[in-house]
């Protein structure tokens, strides 16, 4: 992990010179990009910090800040994901279709809330019932 810490400190400190350079040579009249850019770095130096205080509570040395590791060292279990699951998809869905009811109107919107949360509720229950019932 202390890699992972050292490229987002020095991706911070990276963005920081590009962000205002990039103020420069646009002459400060297309601000999204400035901002953009200089919202990176405090992105970068949180997950900096983040990884830091997360690597504390783990063991010393990682498989990823060994230079002679191997693929395998990182192997293991990384969590439970259900076999096949289509509440994910109804979520993007309806999360697709929130957008798109911001520009339609607020009525659309709200039935597309309703589903995401029809979907919600489906995906947070989804092992009570059925064939993967715990």
């Amino acid at each position: 992990m202390r890699t992972a810490v050292k490229l987002f400190t020095i991706l911070g400190f990276f963005f920081l010179p590009v962000g205002i350079i990039y103020g420069f040579v646009t002459s400060w009249s297309e601000p999204v990009g400035v901002v953009a850019l200089l919202l990176l770095v405090p992105e970068m130096w949180m997950s900096a910090f983040y990884i830091h205080a997360t690597a504390k509570r783990l063991p010393a040395v990682g498989p990823e800040d060994n230079p002679r590791g191997e693929i395998a060292d990182a192997e293991g279990d990384y969590g439970f994901f259900a076999p096949k699951s289509w509440w994910p998809i109804m979520l993007a869905g309806a999360a697709a279709l929130m957008f798109m009811g911001i520009a339609v109107g607020w009525w659309f919107f709200l039935l597309a809330a309703g589903l995401g949360i029809i979907g919600l509720i489906g995906w947070v229950f989804e092992f009570f019932h059925g064939e993967h019932a715990v």
